[in-house]
């Protein structure tokens, strides 16, 4: 596999590497790389919207993700090496090759009225950022939130996206349902860091703002501070966990950074480019924390880590929260209420 360092404003990842999926493989022009990349936002048909999984370490047990592909640019994003199963580089490629899936709203709605459901709660946007720009145009989210009103069915979002305020007046109708809520992900007060990291993100302040309007509307929301970078992020977490909870924010958590498949490569580039005299220690630390691997998979190791540093950080992270007043958990929506809403056709009800 043949990549080459591109540093482009705007974008995240450094290297665009081919899918490891691809049989052949071209080595990549040497010549000096274009300056800029254009997104290209291309449908995709769904048959299928509701993901299902059985993951003890993961709070959720159904998810929705309206987009593949993210163009927020997040180097560290776990969903990148999925693009290499569309033939495609999970670098560059996954932040400018989006696919968006406009029958999601349709989709949902036939499966939340199939016999066999049994209500949960739907976590929206838990691979790639449900609020990313292509949604400003598309507008998926808002209409699968609108399909999860009518049918009472709860819904927690996360995003690092201020364009949620845009559906903060649904969220709220659902919310004083006890049907709705948000975790806002916040890695880095720091704008040049951010900058860095997550290059077409909101601000911390505006991140933080989102929090205050969220709440001042009634809606719970937590923060995440994911992924925890050593030796990049992790001596921010104190100040992320006050601000959060100055702004409102009711319960925090973390993740460990995880670098699966393609992700070690590409972050070794972006920190070759960024932080050249990191790059070193920030690995070793990873290592430290998956048994001598930079990544190692396995329930519960593969969000928090082992050793030293993890141990260390989950006590540090742990006096953090209590010392700003934050919870450990969210809050429980209500399932109960779930009822899907008469159609046409439906046989009228006996009951008085």
């Amino acid at each position: 596999m043949y990549s080459i360092v591109i540093r482009m404003k705007g974008r995240g990842a450094v290297s665009n590497p081919a899918s490891r999926f691809n049989l052949q493989v071209t080595r990549p022009d040497p010549s000096p790389p274009l300056d800029r990349i254009a997104t290209r936002v291309r449908t995709e048909p769904s048959r299928t919207i509701i993901t299902r999984n059985s993951s003890p370490d993961i709070p959720f047990n159904l998810s929705i993700n309206p987009y593949r592909g993210c163009e927020h640019g997040c180097i560290y994003c776990y969903a990148r090496p999925g693009h290499a199963y569309l033939g495609l580089s999970p670098g560059l490629d996954f932040e400018t090759q989006i696919f968006a899936k406009p029958q999601a709203p349709q989709r949902l709605e036939h499966e939340l009225r199939a016999p066999s459901y049994r209500c949960q709660v739907i976590a929206l946007g838990a691979n790639t950022d449900a609020y990313q720009p292509a949604e400003k145009r598309m507008g998926i989210t808002r209409q699968l939130l609108k399909v999860m009103n009518r049918f009472s069915q709860p819904v927690s979002v996360i995003t690092k996206s201020s364009l949620i305020l845009r559906d903060k007046a649904l969220l709220a109708e659902m919310a004083r349902r006890k049907l709705a809520q948000v975790a806002v992900s916040i890695t880095s007060l720091t704008a040049e860091t951010k900058r860095r990291l997550e290059p077409r993100t909101a601000s911390a302040q505006v991140r933080l703002n989102v929090i205050r309007e969220l709440t001042d509307a009634g809606i719970p929301v937590s923060v995440m501070v994911a992924p925890v970078i050593p030796k990049i992020t992790e001596h921010e977490m104190e100040a992320i966990l006050s601000a959060s909870r100055e702004a409102g924010a009711v319960s925090a958590g973390y993740i460990l950074l995880r670098l699966p498949a393609e992700l070690e490569s590409l972050f070794a580039d972006w920190l070759g480019a960024h932080y050249p005299n990191r790059r070193l220690a920030v690995m070793n630390l990873l290592r430290q924390c998956h048994g001598g691997e930079v990544y190692r998979g396995g329930f519960g190791r593969r969000m928090r880590g082992q050793g030293p540093f993890a141990d260390l950080f989950a006590q540090r992270f742990a006096r953090a929260r209590r010392n700003a007043g934050l919870n450990a958990r969210d809050v429980t929506l209500d399932t109960s209420q779930f009822r899907p809403p008469p159609q046409a056709g439906d046989q009228l009800s006996l009951a008085i």
